[in-house]
């Protein structure tokens, strides 16, 4: 948790902390898509790829007697998710679908969050440890581990959920009949004038909608990551400040508390966010199915 051996400023470190590793060396833009963030990526990948191997050793081993702790953890988790599809998606068809994806969210964004309750250090420090072998400078050692405290992740992953809602959009209501709410919802007219005078502000809101539920989807996981990942980095900064400081014993003790205590509440939080994001994916997919 320690920022001591980074030999930089307080600003400098969080700044440090805050770079990704990306495919141009200048720093990001807001919003600039042409800058591909590889330790998100790589990161995202490998825990997606944990929890698949973990959800397909649970199946793998289940046994239909007296199943043992990973067995019934996993069967309460998958009857969690089958219980939440069955009370928001109606189609039984395409719960068939809808529930799998909704638990694959849940364990994907659960593994990427916990990526937080590592040491700060730990991985940048070994990244710029191999820069140094590697001759590099390690200055230019970019590293973050939190997928979700990435936008560009979490926006993908909304976007991904929005791709899902138009199809099941066009699946159960057919390409004509959704066109044709998106013109005549949600202001409905009982005449031809009618529907043609209100079908450009029924449009633009529905485009709204689908707009807001998107970013809103993937800024509110970002948001709760991101600032948590501050804090840890704030604690990081307090031990290190004890560390530097003649009779700073006192302040290291408080960061391994503080530390402590926020990884220990973190845990609450990184589960309630994979909860919401999941919730939200089965809201979303269930309003399709639904006409305004």
């Amino acid at each position: 948790m320690s920022a001591e051996a980074h030999a930089l400023t307080a600003p400098e470190y969080i700044g440090h902390h805050l770079r990704h590793l990306q495919n141009q060396v200048e720093p990001q833009a807001i919003m600039d898509w042409s800058y591909i963030n590889y330790d998100s990526v790589f990161w995202s990948i490998v825990m997606g790829l944990i929890g698949v191997f973990l959800l397909w050793q649970a199946a793998r081993k289940a046994t239909s007697g007296v199943p043992g702790r990973f067995q019934a953890a996993v069967e309460v988790l998958v009857e969690m998710v089958d219980t939440q599809a069955k009370g928001i998606v109606h189609n039984a068809e395409s719960r068939k679908a809808v529930a799998p994806v909704a638990l694959t969210v849940f364990v994907w964004i659960f593994f990427m969050n916990a990526m937080d309750l590592l040491p700060v250090d730990l991985l940048p420090r070994l990244w710029e440890e191999y820069y140094k072998v590697a001759g590099h400078d390690p200055h230019h050692a970019y590293m973050r581990v939190v997928p979700t405290a990435d936008l560009s992740i979490t926006l993908g992953m909304s976007i991904s959920v929005l791709l899902i809602c138009l199809y099941y959009n066009m699946k159960i209501k057919g390409v004509g009949g959704w066109i044709k709410e998106l013109f005549t919802a949600p202001f409905h007219a009982h005449s031809v004038v009618g529907t043609i005078a209100l079908a450009p502000a029924n449009f633009f809101l529905n485009l709204v909608e689908f707009g807001a539920k998107t970013i809103s989807h993937g800024m509110r996981l970002w948001g709760n990551m991101y600032a948590g990942e501050l804090v840890f980095m704030l604690i990081a900064l307090l031990g290190a400040a004890g560390l530097s400081s003649l009779g700073g014993v006192g302040l290291w003790l408080t960061h391994i508390v503080a530390g402590s205590a926020w990884a220990i509440f973190h845990i609450m939080i990184i589960t309630l966010q994979a909860f919401i994001f999941m919730m939200l994916t089965l809201v979303y997919i269930g309003q399709a199915h639904e006409g305004h």
